[in-house]
């Protein structure tokens, strides 16, 4: 079971159509599981290619 170390939560909104009748929509943050050091963990993409940037991972 991989780690959650990112804090991202999802983000709730409406849904708003011409119609006007509103239902609610959850908007999801992509999470990965990632390797670092032999452990894996769950991040967010963005994260992660900060990640290999600043560790020089290929």
């Amino acid at each position: 079971m991989a780690k959650k170390v990112t804090t991202k939560k999802p983000m709730f909104g409406n849904n708003r159509p011409f119609s006007l009748k509103t239902s609610r929509k959850i908007q999801k943050p992509n999470l990965q599981n990632v390797t670092i050091d032999g452990k894996t963990v769950k991040m967010s993409t963005r994260e992660a290619k900060k990640y290999k940037k600043t560790e020089g991972i290929a």
